[in-house]
């Protein structure tokens, strides 16, 4: 019985959908790594292919981490500080999350309890418009 071969590296965004988005990663860092001055083509599209694929999956996870600093009661320019983001871009991915995640039905109940949204909008203050 021969031993399963590795899969070939991902050479498009589509080949890393599948991929666990911490291995992704692990899996560019790994690359990156390994990466020399005579990297061929494949090497390169895998880099392009992995990197693509960390920031798709963390522009979707961010705002969740948002959400839970601000459930915290971080202060709004300790975030934008720790994200690089301006405190308006803050809340307005918070606030297309929250959008979101207010609607979804999980059993009957929202994603996110509406009056812990109100909750943070409250701490927030007015700069936060709905």
């Amino acid at each position: 019985m021969n031993p399963a071969q590795p899969s070939d590296p991902p050479v498009r965004f589509a080949d890393t959908e599948e991929i666990n988005p911490f291995q992704l990663l692990l899996d560019l860092h790994d690359h990156a790594v390994a990466r020399t001055p005579g990297t061929g083509l494949d090497d390169v599209l895998t880099e392009l292919a992995l990197s693509a694929a960390v920031v798709s999956w963390w522009t979707r996870w961010q705002p969740s981490v948002i959400h839970t600093a601000l459930r915290a009661g971080m202060d709004l320019t300790d975030i934008a500080k720790a994200t690089g983001l301006d405190a308006g871009e803050v809340v307005d991915r918070w606030r297309r999350w929250v959008d979101v995640q207010t609607r979804l039905d999980i059993g009957g109940r929202p994603s996110v309890d509406p009056a812990e949204v109100q909750a943070i909008e409250r701490q927030l203050g007015s700069g936060v418009v709905r």
